[in-house]
Order: C-alpha cells, then structure tokens, then sequence
C-alpha cells in the first residue's frame, strides 16, 4: 500500500462517520470542562447550593440519619455502590485484561488497563489537590476514608464500564436494527450502571452530589478518549 493510500486509508473512515467524530470530541471536551468549572469553584471556597438540597431531600424531615423509602432501598443502595469500589473493579479489570491477553485481544486489553489505571491515578490526584471534606450533613450511612471530590466511585466506574461498553458494541454487527439496538442497549445497560452507582453514593451520604457529577464528567470524557484512542491506533495498524 503506497503513501497516499494509507493515509486515505485512515481517513476514509471518519468521513464516512460524518459528524459522528467531531461530536464525541466535543462532548468529551465539554465534559471535562465541566468538571474542571466545579473544582474550580470549591478551590475558590465556593460551594453549590443544590448539594445541599439534594442531600436532605434523600433523609426523612428531622431525622437525617434515616434515608427516604423503603427498607430494602437502602441495602440496595448498598449493593450497587460495591459494583464501583476499588475491590470490585480491580478484581474485574485485571481478571478481564488477562482473559483479553490470553484470548490475543492486547489492543482491548490495554484499553481497559488504561481506562481502569489512568482514572484511578487521575482521582487521586483531584482527592489530593482539591482535598475537600466529605458531608457532615447527614451521617454516612457506609465507611468512607478518603477526601470528597471527585466521587472515584462514579469516575472510575464510568471509565471502566464504558470503556467496556463501548469496546463490546465495536465488535457487535453493525448491519440492520437490531445491530443498531443491540449497541445501544450494551452501552445503555453500563451506562445505568454507571449512574446507579453514582446516585447510590449520594443517598449513603458519603458525597456531595457535586462530586459525583464531576466523577461521571471526568469518567466518561476518560473513557471517550481510550475508546477514540483505541479506533484510531487500530485503523493505523490496519492500513499498514
């Protein structure tokens, strides 16, 4: 293949793709601009004042160690946060990239070990630099050590399931309806995930709804960009 036929080779695809592309980027972009508008607010010493309300409106009026709803409601809340701790991820992540290694999928692998290595570094980082305190507004209703914003749960459960998600509908057919449904409802599911485990972290108590929203920005912009990293780099490979 000459020159001028790898390059084309490269760049055919985005063309075909339209504005598909240019949107993710600008989406992934905006997020992380987003997230970087809320530290800066709370480097400034500003807070927002939805965190608040959001917080006390999950508590029953006057007794702010008792979460709204059911019973069981709350054991699910529970649950759903172990599927974004660190035990639960790590043990995923690394099982899933040896089995990825094994099965001669490297290019998949890395991309997951990347999403899973590269949000958990990027989190600490925040945790430490912007080291803002939990909420003592309500009791946390789970043990929490760590500093506040961004929420790792929610970041790094966004990166890695959506990485993952968006990995396992790169491979699903692409022809008719049902390919179509078959991609978004993989990247969907994850992404409920994703929220649950976020929205969970706010109703335990553990975290000011802001730092969950900055963890999903940060999360899915990190996952957009391995995701696009991981197309571009194989399509290079290709058209060599």
């Amino acid at each position: 293949m000459t020159e001028p036929d790898s390059i084309e080779a490269i760049v055919a695809p985005a063309r075909r793709g339209g504005w598909a592309w240019p949107a993710l980027v600008l989406f992934a972009v905006s997020l992380v601009l987003l997230g970087v508008h809320l530290a800066d607010e709370l480097i400034e010493g500003e807070g927002f004042s939805f965190d608040t309300r959001l917080l006390l409106a999950l508590r029953v009026p006057g007794h702010p160690q008792t979460p709204i709803g059911p019973s069981w409601l709350l054991q699910s809340a529970v649950d759903i946060s172990a599927l974004g701790g660190y035990t639960l991820l790590w043990l995923f992540g690394v099982a899933g990239i040896a089995w990825l290694i094994g099965a001669g999928k490297r290019s998949e692998a890395a991309g997951i070990a990347l999403s899973l290595i590269g949000s958990s570094v990027i989190d600490g980082l925040l945790k430490n630099w912007i080291a803002r305190p939990r909420p003592e507004l309500v009791p946390h209703l789970v043990q929490v050590t760590h500093a506040s914003f961004p929420s790792g749960h929610a970041m790094i459960s966004s990166a890695v399931y959506l990485t993952l998600a968006l990995m396992l509908a790169e491979g699903m057919p692409r022809d008719g309806w049902r390919g179509r449904a078959g991609r978004v409802a993989v990247v969907a599911f994850f992404s409920l995930i994703a929220v649950l485990i976020g929205m969970s972290r706010v109703y335990l108590g553990v975290h000011w709804p802001s730092d969950v929203l900055a963890g999903w920005c940060f999360g899915t912009a990190w996952a957009l960009l391995v995701w696009m990293g991981d197309r571009w780099l194989g399509r290079r490979h290709r058209s060599f």
